[in-house]
């Protein structure tokens, strides 16, 4: 708790520093007011009017050389005076909900995380594979890893505690666990539930955002699965979903009822900017979404909202499926007006892309995605991991569209 306390410091030192500065600035309007307007003010008050200033300048550098000592004291590094001001900067962003889960939503978080700090992450609770598959079936807990996942990638990727968070077990009984799974677990029992637990585990990583479950409810995602027979299979659990090798034709969530977590709905519908994906289309993105009470949100929120096509097909999952193919699937299952926008690759290395990378083919040129869809598309792709995307072209991406469509506060 001692270092949870020093992490809250020094939040509140970055915070202090935006005063100290407006102190400074003010002091220094002031005497440079009265120096250039004594021969109107008078001597004796300008010389008055003055020195208020200089005390103000003076007030405001000994503030901030204190919260720049102070910040770095607490983090454990130096820290400039440089970046305690960008960060002032991204805490005006724009506000922010990304949603989805498994690999694709973390690099949207890094990359958005540049832009602004007003970033809340809302993820899918449906794994049951893993580490986090073995903690619920144990301890009766939600899926840890999604959450931990978008944690970490909303906090400092050098951090020692973001690399422990990270870290996994590779022998003995906890082999396969990772040691922020069993973190968070522990902590929902001592904090007295998932959402105080998450709190705890973002103090103490100065995570840039907050990230919440998209529901409190203990789902399963089951899925009807057309086999190559013919015949329809209904399967039960996030994780076997795709090693049958069919196709899907619907997924759905146990219970159908499971309720939005009131935060996540609070988020979205104060949000200025939503992101959707990238991630799985059935296992991370749609069981997010289909939680009775998110995509109404979505429908009610003001906020420009954009999906984030794949790069890449998955295997058991989307195999030959175009763009249009994903948002055709998005629309079956939770309906028309959830987005305005659809970003899209249209870049396909073969460099670094391996033999098994098969990249989601662009939307047909006259599909009706268009009529209903602002799509764009552009390089997305990643130099050493094409069949992922990459941060700053992702970034760079949503950015444009930010500024194009004028919302609130725009990026910095």
């Amino acid at each position: 708790m001692q270092f949870i306390r020093r992490t809250a410091s020094a939040i509140s030192a970055r915070v202090d520093i935006r005063l100290w500065l407006g102190c400074l600035i003010l002091g220094g309007v002031v005497m440079g007011y009265a120096l250039a307007r004594s021969d109107i003010m008078g001597e004796n008050r300008a010389v008055l009017t003055a020195v208020v200033g200089l005390v103000g300048v003076v007030v405001g550098v000994v503030g901030v050389s204190r919260s720049v000592a102070s910040v770095s004291r607490l983090s454990g590094r130096p820290i400039g005076l440089g970046e305690m001001v960008r960060e002032a900067r991204l805490q005006r962003g724009v506000k922010v909900v990304a949603m989805g889960g498994g690999t694709g939503l973390p690099s949207a978080l890094r990359a958005l995380k540049e832009q602004t700090s007003n970033i809340t992450a809302v993820v899918t609770v449906a794994d049951d594979g893993g580490s986090s598959g073995r903690l619920r079936r144990d301890l009766g807990v939600l899926p840890p890893g999604d959450l931990r996942n978008n944690i970490a990638a909303l906090a400092d990727d050098e951090s020692l505690m973001t690399k422990l968070m990270q870290y996994r077990f590779d022998s003995g009984e906890l082999a396969g666990h990772a040691f922020g799974n069993l973190f968070i677990a522990a902590l929902s029992g001592v904090a007295g539930g998932l959402t105080e637990a998450l709190g705890e585990v973002e103090r103490v990583l100065n995570v840039r955002g907050r990230v919440l479950p998209a529901t409190l409810d203990d789902i399963k995602l089951v899925a009807d699965i057309k086999l190559p027979n013919g015949r329809i299979l209904r399967v039960e659990g996030e994780s076997k979903i795709p090693e049958l090798g069919g196709t899907i034709e619907q997924v759905a969530l146990i219970p159908e009822d499971a309720a939005a977590h009131p935060e996540s709905v609070k988020a979205i519908l104060e949000a200025q900017l939503v992101v959707i994906g990238p991630g799985s289309l059935y296992t991370s993105i749609l069981p997010s979404m289909m939680v009775k009470g998110i995509a109404d949100a979505l429908r009610a929120t003001n906020a420009y909202k954009i999906y984030i096509c794949n790069v890449a097909t998955q295997p058991g999952e989307t195999e030959n499926y175009s763009a249009a193919d994903h948002v055709m699937a998005l629309e079956r299952h939770i309906g028309r007006g959830v987005f305005q926008a659809v970003l899209v690759n249209n870049h396909y290395p073969e460099k670094n892309a391996g033999p098994n990378t098969r990249y989601v083919a662009p939307p047909p040129e006259h599909h009706e995605i268009f009529q209903r869809y602002e799509v764009r598309m552009t390089d997305l792709t990643d130099d050493a991991r094409p069949w992922r995307h990459d941060g700053e072209k992702l970034a760079r991406a949503i950015k444009e569209l930010v500024i194009v469509h004028r919302i609130g506060g725009g990026f910095v």
